[in-house]
């Protein structure tokens, strides 16, 4: 069979297979509609219609009553805040002033203490007398006897607190070195004083002068 003979079968054949599927295709919806048909009818048919009553809702029960509620007095009322208007601040105004220094502080002199009273002391007193009667021509000095020597000395004594002669200075020589000598030793050694007191009545220190006269009989 040649290739032609072939392509020519072929066609015929596609051609069969479609008309065949479309014979098919009728009578299958020839017969889907006419059952269809049918079948509504029927049940139209069977159909009977009714009114359907609703049954009445049940009575709604009453709430029960509220419980009874204490007698409460109502809130106090209070008036509404008092709404005062924001107080507009001046604006502050700085007024420079020239700057002026401070004037130096007056610098006080120190009040001088005032002088201590003065101290006033009794001077002491001698216990002994007239100190000229202290000194007997015994005492007088050979060598100034030898020498013939004579005068009159005047010593100053210093008294200590207890009443005797701490020191002898000659004030006033009687030109005789061995006359004034022996003035100071005799009356160191023999006079004997009431000591000085200070102004409180205590004993102090003090001075004492004395004239001594040197003379031969």
């Amino acid at each position: 069979m040649s290739y032609a003979e072939r392509k020519e079968m072929s066609g015929n054949r596609t051609v069969a297979i479609v008309i065949v599927a479309l014979v098919h295709a009728l009578l299958g919806y020839a017969i889907v509609t006419g059952l269809a048909y049918n079948v509504i009818k029927k049940a139209a048919e069977d159909l009977k219609t009714f009114d359907v009553e609703e049954e009445p809702p049940p009575p709604e029960e009453e709430p029960p009553p509220p419980p009874d509620m204490p007698d409460v007095p109502p809130p106090p009322m209070m008036p509404p805040p008092v709404m005062r208007p924001p107080v507009q601040q001046q604006p502050i105004r700085v007024i420079e002033s020239p700057y002026i220094p401070p004037a130096p502080p007056i610098i006080q002199p120190r009040p001088v203490p005032p002088a201590p009273p003065p101290v006033k002391t009794v001077p002491p007193r001698s216990a002994s007398g007239n100190l000229q009667g202290l000194i007997s021509a015994d005492d007088y000095p050979s060598q100034a006897i030898s020498n013939d020597e004579q005068g009159t000395v005047t010593v100053s004594l210093s008294i200590g607190t207890s009443g005797r002669v701490t020191g002898c200075s000659t004030t006033a020589s009687s030109g005789s070195r061995t006359l004034d000598s022996a003035t100071c030793r005799i009356l160191t050694s023999r006079a004997r004083f009431t000591p000085a007191r200070d102004n409180q009545g205590n004993p102090a220190t003090g001075t004492f002068s004395q004239r001594i006269t040197w003379r031969l009989e």
